[in-house]
């Protein structure tokens, strides 16, 4: 991949919707992994205003360690037009929580309501300055096996990294010079209280996805594989399946014009 290329194209193309739009900059939430380093350092190239939003809910100290270093990096990269927020949501978090019924506590479920919360927290910020929400999500999570939020994570503006798989993130990553803390931490979401990272959850590595991702999008089937590339194969087709209601475009019921 031609990294600095591929840098400048989505820079430009980050520069070109913000001012179609007529918006003063974006908004990016940052959570110490590389997808959100590598979307805010991005924002950061066009020049134009960026706010890194670091959103806490009982969150691991070595998360919020990464978080703090990379917005530390990037204002040093980009001075005064790094704006930083800190917005603890612990609070808010148990406050809807203790109003939910039982039933709906379980670790998934909250998981949800956290990213659907940071969403909230996000577009009240980009509303109130005129900027849009940057999506950090990568091509394998966003149209592979849907591994995010809907209407958590997956609620934004626009989305520089969607067509980016994660192993072209980390390239982008380190061609920037994205802190090594971040670069050499393992993926995770941030929304278990366990800490559990994002193959903990899946069962698969990101490289092993973007195979099960490639061969699934030629065609083939898990009978055409054994061992462990039929078993990530086959989580990755159940997720994707599972999933693909976050992928596609919300159903519309449409009315016969007979019956207007």
């Amino acid at each position: 991949m031609q990294t600095k290329a591929v840098i400048d194209h989505i820079v430009n193309w980050l520069k070109e919707y913000k001012e179609n739009s007529g918006t003063k900059g974006f908004v990016v939430g940052i959570s110490g992994g590389i997808d959100s380093a590598l979307t805010s350092t991005l924002c950061g190239l066009t020049g134009a205003e960026v706010v890194c939003v670091n959103m806490p809910i009982h969150q691991f100290q070595a998360e919020l360690d990464r978080s703090e270093e990379h917005i530390a990096w990037l204002e040093e990269q980009f001075g005064t037009q790094i704006q930083k927020q800190r917005i603890d949501l612990t609070n808010t978090f148990e406050t809807l929580k203790k109003s939910l019924p039982e039933d709906t506590h379980t670790h998934l479920n909250l998981a949800n309501v956290r990213a659907r919360i940071r969403m909230t927290t996000l577009y009240a910020l980009a509303g109130s300055q005129g900027k849009l929400v940057a999506g950090t999500g990568n091509k394998v999570e966003d149209f592979g096996v849907g591994f995010f939020t809907k209407y958590g994570d997956g609620g934004v503006d626009l989305s520089p990294i969607a067509d980016l798989t994660k192993t072209e993130v980390y390239a982008l990553a380190k061609e920037l010079g994205v802190p090594q803390s971040i670069q050499k931490a393992a993926p995770t979401d941030g929304l278990w209280e366990d800490g559990r990272s994002d193959e903990d959850q899946i069962g698969a590595s990101y490289p092993e996805l973007e195979w099960a991702m490639q061969v699934y999008n030629e065609g083939k089937k898990a009978d055409n594989f054994c061992g462990r590339e039929k078993e990530v194969f086959k989580i990755y087709e159940r997720m994707h399946r599972s999933n693909l209601h976050k992928m596609k475009p919300i159903p519309v019921c449409e009315i016969p014009v007979a019956f207007k």
